[in-house]
């Protein structure tokens, strides 16, 4: 008899993979996601409704277009990072891929619009770092959290 079966003729449980620290930075690059993508609807919601908040004109952006346009860019952004985010708790591979290039296009984006909010960008852009590094680094190890 193997040893993968129980005394009774039944199959038992396949040995469980040890659940690692990294499983819960997938969870948080998750999380984060979904916190970018809140941040980016914000953002572009104030660039649609209170264009004079920011510190710059239109013409002082790195790329020069009005912030209406702008807003819609970071609300579509931030629908589609939050999006990504909560596709990482699957554990796919699809997910992960997703969830890299939309904090990569969320760390250009907020690298464009660095000189109309600087704080906020540079704060975006390292929490993409961070998302980017958390997901290829230790991505695979979602796939076996369960979460």
């Amino acid at each position: 008899m193997s040893d993968r079966t129980s005394t009774e003729g039944r199959r038992a449980a396949p040995p469980s993979t040890p659940r690692t620290g990294w499983q819960g930075w997938i969870a948080f690059a998750g999380m984060l996601m979904i916190l970018l993508g809140s941040f980016h609807a914000m953002a572009g919601l104030v660039a649609l409704f209170q264009d004079d908040y920011f510190l710059v004109s239109k013409s002082g952006l790195i790329v020069n277009v009005d912030y209406t346009t702008w807003g819609w860019a970071h609300l579509a952004l931030g629908v589609v990072v939050a999006l990504a985010g909560f596709s990482l708790f699957s554990g796919a591979m699809w997910a992960r891929i997703v969830a890299i290039l939309t904090a990569m296009v969320s760390a250009v984006v907020n690298l464009a619009f660095m000189s109309a909010y600087p704080l906020w960008s540079a704060i975006m852009i390292a929490v993409d770092v961070l998302v980017i590094y958390a997901v290829t680094a230790h991505g695979d190890e979602a796939s076996i959290s369960g979460y």
